[in-house]
């Protein structure tokens, strides 16, 4: 423990102060509540968590239907508890304008590039939107991860498609259709952006609607009380934010109405594109009213896009938040499409993630909130190790009465079991996440009594051997093995009622029952490493092996019977003198 520079057991929620939220899924289809959703939902939940801006936070599944979300202190544990209990809100919305925003990441001197070529298309003339913070792909070079985070390339899922799988750097997706006529009168800035209102103005400049034009132009991602769900009304524009990890940098979107809802996407999965070898894709399929809609907004956004407009890109928003914006080549038909870019695998999985997550039949409601502010977790935890002194206390005050000296070996036993227990804890809490709730001080509590309970079985197994008049070392070594016997069933009575809680039971309560295991097993070793090994060598010193009146072990306070072994290897004879005598 002091080797790893972890010297405290992690405090859980309701000891160390915040918000404990317990989501059971439900559905119609019960099918659907499985591992592989359930780990989706726990994605999807554990971004919201972050989304506050919290350290520490936990969210991790419990059971087969149930996520267990723990914010600690410093938290709105009432917003918390609305974000994380309302199921993911999927969107696709085509993108009307997008602009970095917040302060400017260091910019190169050199000026970026303003086109881009798809491969295997003639080179269209159309220049980069306003937007663009980075330099572009060309045909010949494969996309950048940084130009993929920006713009994806959204095709038919057919092979035979002549869509471009190329990804254009764009922040505003304005790339070129591949195979389409260059367009004309793209808005193509003559200097490279300075600062957020140079961006905002060339960006917003004939392509956001008015009503929507100063909500974008005023909005700033790099302000987390910004950062929230616009998506009031699914019929109506939107603004909406995303982080570019690449280029460490913030973006805003404005968005039209909603195209197609998350909920129509019937399939989304990653594969990787062995026919081009164009890398990690991520593949969708729609339902039937999900392909009509698709179909359509594809048509009219690469329609837009070839016609000079603002961009042809699709924004695919989770909560408010643009997971991604590929740009769209052709109106995509037939219910299959592709998102293609320069995904790595990892990206790949997680953005088909987020899509089926969308497509889900769950929702999840809140059987248990449980809010505790620091102050009330400092009193409990005060609380609790006092309860926890007072049991200790009062065995160790019992086993001085009743067993003495003896007594001193059930102190020593319960002293290294606390010290075992407390070290395991404060390992665990660093290496697995294990937190120490007001439950599993309790488990502790009670594992004072399973402790001192097998010291009780030894002595009073010794002390009967002690009766029937056999010397101290041979009384200690007769009554182990008995003792051994009654122990381990004791013990694994105990264990088995501890494993049986954790498994079946939903929250805190596994607190309870893991450190009531925990403390069962380790019970188990301080009988067998310490206490019986202790016994052994006390049982050579005079002070216990003459049975002092203060050992716990004297003959005469026992009722034990005189020793009877010694008379009868004696000749009768000898034994009549000695009588006599």
């Amino acid at each position: 423990m002091f080797g790893t520079g972890h010297r405290t057991p992690r405090l859980g929620i309701d000891l160390a102060g915040g918000t404990s939220i317990t989501l059971t899924a439900t559905s119609k289809d019960k099918a659907a509540i499985n591992p592989a959703n359930m780990d989706t939902a726990v994605s999807i939940i554990q971004k919201r968590v972050n989304a506050f801006g919290v350290s520490e936070a936990e969210v991790q599944t419990q059971g087969s239907d149930n996520i267990i979300v723990n914010i600690p202190k410093g938290t709105n544990s009432q917003q918390a508890a609305e974000q994380v209990g309302t199921t993911a809100k999927l969107f696709f919305r085509p993108v009307l304008a997008t602009a970095m925003s917040g302060p400017l990441p260091a910019q190169p001197s050199a000026k970026p590039s303003g086109s881009a070529a798809p491969s295997g298309s003639a080179s269209p003339s159309a220049a980069a939107s306003a937007g663009s913070s980075s330099p572009s792909a060309s045909a010949s070079a494969s996309p950048s991860k940084a130009g993929r985070a920006l713009s994806e390339g959204l095709k038919a899922a057919d092979p035979s498609s002549s869509a471009s799988a190329s990804a254009s750097p764009s922040a505003s997706g304005s790339a070129a259709p591949s195979g389409s006529a260059a367009p004309t009168g793209s808005a193509a800035p003559t200097a490279v952006p300075t600062s957020n209102a140079d961006i905002t103005a060339l960006t917003t400049q004939g392509t956001v609607p008015q009503d929507l034009q100063a909500q974008f132009a005023g909005l700033d991602c790099s302000v987390p009380a910004q950062r929230i769900d616009y998506q009031t009304d699914p019929a109506k524009n939107s603004v909406a934010c995303s982080y570019n990890k690449e280029q460490n940098v913030w973006m805003k979107f404005a968005l039209g109405p909603v195209a197609v809802n998350g909920s129509d996407v019937s399939k989304a999965q990653a594969g990787y594109d062995t026919q081009r070898a164009q890398g990690w894709e991520v593949q969708l399929a729609f339902n039937d009213a999900g392909s009509k809609a698709f179909a359509d907004t594809t048509g009219k956004l690469a329609a837009l896009g070839a016609s000079g407009g603002p961009g042809n890109q699709f924004a695919i928003v989770l909560d408010g938040k643009v997971v991604s914006h590929p740009y769209v080549s052709q109106a995509i038909t037939g219910g299959n499409a592709v998102i293609s870019g320069s995904f790595s695998q990892d990206d790949a999985t997680g953005l088909s993630n987020v899509l089926s997550f969308g497509a889900l039949p769950l929702s999840f409601d809140k059987s248990d909130v449980t809010t505790v502010t620091a102050a009330l977790g400092s009193d409990q935890l005060h609380a609790g190790l006092i309860a926890g002194a007072i049991g200790m206390a009062l065995v160790i005050l019992y086993s001085l009465i009743y067993y003495r000296g003896l007594g001193l070996v059930s102190i020593a036993g319960l002293v290294v079991s606390a010290v075992l227990t407390y070290s395991i804890m404060t390992l665990l809490g660093a290496s697995i996440g294990f937190a120490l709730n007001l439950p599993a001080i309790c488990g502790a509590i009670v594992a004072i009594g399973i402790t001192a309970d097998s010291f009780i079985v030894y002595f009073e197994r010794i002390r009967d051997e002690v009766r029937e008049g056999s010397p101290l070392r041979a009384a200690v070594q007769r009554a182990w093995p008995r003792a051994r016997r009654t122990i381990l069933v004791s013990d694994f009575v105990s264990f088995l009622c501890a494993a049986v809680l954790y498994f079946v039971s939903v929250g805190k309560v596994q607190g309870f029952a893991f450190t009531l295991g925990l403390t069962t097993l380790l019970d188990v070793v301080v009988i067998f490493l310490f206490t019986k090994p202790l016994i052994t060598l006390l049982a050579r010193r005079r002070f216990f092996a003459e049975g002092h009146p203060w050992s716990g072990l004297d003959p005469k306070r026992l009722g034990a019977r005189a020793p009877l072994r010694s008379s009868r290897r004696r000749p009768a004879a000898t034994s009549a003198a000695v009588k006599e005598a």
